[in-house]
């Protein structure tokens, strides 16, 4: 039986935010302690797993924690802020994910143009990448 002025329960946002934090940091710092050590320091490109079919190296596994962060903020955001899509210049409907998509591949494309042209490292691809993902952000 439903009251008639019965309000539905508000969602707790700051604890989902929470929670999602909590477990992104976890994964943070388990892929730095995971992270082999030489003389005490962190050995950056030394395989996370010796002998592994991958090279696992502390880069690599940053790359992917930081491409998952996005996934987990971007379906938060569309959980919590929907959104309708938008037309840009490509003339096709985009919504934040599209333009993450768009972003990301297109910045693929862009790290691998940089390493054929000028080769490592690739700090100066980084800082076009972010660039072109904030005009696609902008624009399209």
């Amino acid at each position: 039986m439903t009251l008639p002025n019965a309000h539905p329960p508000r969602t707790n946002w700051a604890a989902i935010q929470g929670a999602a934090a909590a477990v992104m940091l976890a994964a943070l710092a388990a892929i730095f302690w995971a992270a082999p050590r030489e003389e005490g320091a962190v050995d950056w490109f030394a395989p996370m797993i010796p002998g592994g079919w991958m090279a696992w190296t502390l880069p690599v596994a940053l790359f992917f924690w930081v491409i998952s962060s996005l996934l987990v903020l971007f379906t938060i955001l569309a959980i919590r802020f929907p959104e309708t899509p938008r037309i840009g210049i490509l003339r096709i409907e985009t919504t934040r994910g599209d333009r993450l998509f768009i972003s990301l591949l297109g910045s693929a494309f862009l790290n691998l143009g940089w390493l054929f042209f000028f080769g490592a490292p690739l700090w100066g691809a980084l800082i076009l990448c972010l660039v072109y993902a904030a005009a696609v952000f902008r624009w399209v």
